[in-house]
């Protein structure tokens, strides 16, 4: 007979084995079709004459879409299943990102960004719901990490082949770089769409690949978490004070991140590197870093139930790694060192903050209450783009983005540090 503590693991490295790496896959095409834009600046914004102020307008609008119909899509995804609606959510932003090509002008670039946005609404929330149908939060940390390691994977994996489109394609059959880009990434999420109909499963039920005595642990597991969490309802979401300093928390983590994300390219290339595909294999560098550096961190939080002072201690080292690679601007070496420490810094957080939601949230008040920190933290990803434009409004020195993004980084720790509910922090481990 398999003893209780060998038939759990053998059980949970089955689960990871079917959903992980595919979520990992879907979360790689999502980030690249939202952050690609970032890439083809290089060349569409003189092709199309917009400045660097329209393109951050464009490239931030994408949350306000995703800001206003995240909520209704996580909620669907919880009435409709994850294998519907994530189907769905992939292959319209799929369709939406290919359709790019046809951008003109800023009015068509920020209507096609803002489509982009309601589109791709609800994924990333959907996902890390998902997750709590599958795991108790004592093993999320890690599965979240595996996940959000997309992120810094696209960027190992997604700017050199970005580069590498635009260097080649360019002029091909008519069509700029930057338009052989928005079809190259555009066209896989369309197909893997489809292929989330006959893989995903949305729930322990469903899942003809576990027996069921392992069906029946999974749920014994998540129904034992259950009792210990106390809002249920749609509206308990929002009207938990937890949930707006969450809100608040992974505003400031967003706009670390995106603010890194779609100017990461152009930092590069004031370097003075000439090729697009060696801007990629350099913009790789922070990402390849982050993702190591994630992966240990989760994995230590976990092993620990810590996720508090994990959580500081990372994006305050972030916030300096930012600062550093500013005051360095003018070695390379130095200052791509020190952007890697920031991009773990931003990267490596997001997993360490993603159980603590579904700590306390069960049922429809965890849909919607993940889909609410993440549609209203994501709104930082309109702040983000806009912070270099608006930084060189009001200073000469060229690294002073660098450290308005710093100093929101080290806000969002104190408010963690300072603002995180003891209760929360004792159930989590914190």
């Amino acid at each position: 007979m398999t003893s209780p503590s060998t038939l759990e693991a053998a059980t949970y490295r089955k689960v990871d084995l079917r959903i992980v790496p595919f979520l990992f896959l879907c979360y790689i095409l999502a980030y690249l079709d939202r952050v690609n834009v970032g890439f083809a600046k290089l060349q569409m914004l003189k092709a199309l004459n917009l400045s660097d102020a329209a393109f951050a307008t464009g490239a931030g609008i994408f949350f306000i879409g995703y800001f206003f119909f995240e909520v209704p899509s996580n909620v669907a995804l919880k009435k409709f299943g994850a294998r519907k609606w994530i189907a769905r959510i992939m292959v319209s932003w799929g369709i939406v990102s290919a359709c790019m090509i046809f951008v003109t002008n800023a009015f068509t670039f920020n209507a096609l960004r803002f489509l982009l946005g309601i589109a791709e609404a609800g994924f990333f929330p959907g996902v890390i719901f998902y997750l709590t149908l599958w795991y108790p939060s004592r093993m999320r940390a890690t599965r979240t990490a595996w996940f959000v390691s997309a992120i810094a994977v696209s960027g190992v994996i997604g700017n050199p082949i970005s580069g590498l489109i635009m260097d080649k394609l360019s002029g091909l059959h008519g069509l700029a770089g930057w338009q052989w880009l928005f079809i190259a990434e555009g066209i896989p999420s369309i197909l893997v769409g489809i292929w989330v109909i006959f893989f995903l499963d949305s729930s322990i039920n469903e899942a003809n690949w576990l027996t069921d005595e392992q069906k029946e642990l999974l749920a014994k597991n998540l129904a034992a978490e259950e009792t210990t969490k106390s809002q249920h309802r749609l509206s308990d979401a929002f009207k938990s004070g937890t949930v707006w300093v969450l809100c608040f928390i992974y505003f400031t983590l967003m706009i670390g991140l995106y603010g890194i994300a779609f100017w990461l390219p152009t930092i590069v290339k004031a370097f003075g590197v000439k090729g697009y595909l060696d801007v990629g294999l350099i913009t790789a560098i922070p990402y390849g870093v982050a993702v190591i550096g994630m992966i240990i961190l989760s994995y230590h939080s976990d092993k620990t139930g810590e996720r508090r002072l994990h959580y500081v201690c990372n994006t305050i080292a972030g916030a300096a790694g930012l600062v550093l690679s500013g005051v360095y601007a003018s070695n390379p070496y130095l200052a791509i060192t020190f952007l890697s420490i920031g991009t773990l810094g931003v990267i490596g957080s997001m997993p360490l903050f993603w159980p603590l939601p579904s700590a306390f949230l069960t049922g429809t008040a965890a849909a919607a209450g993940i889909g609410w920190v993440n549609s209203v933290g994501n709104l930082g990803g309109y702040i983000g783009p806009n912070v270099p434009v608006w930084a060189k409004a009001i200073s000469t020195d060229k690294s002073a983005a660098l450290y308005i993004i710093a100093a929101v980084l080290v806000l969002g720790a104190l408010v963690t540090f300072f603002f995180i509910p003891k209760n929360l922090r004792v159930k989590i481990g914190l």
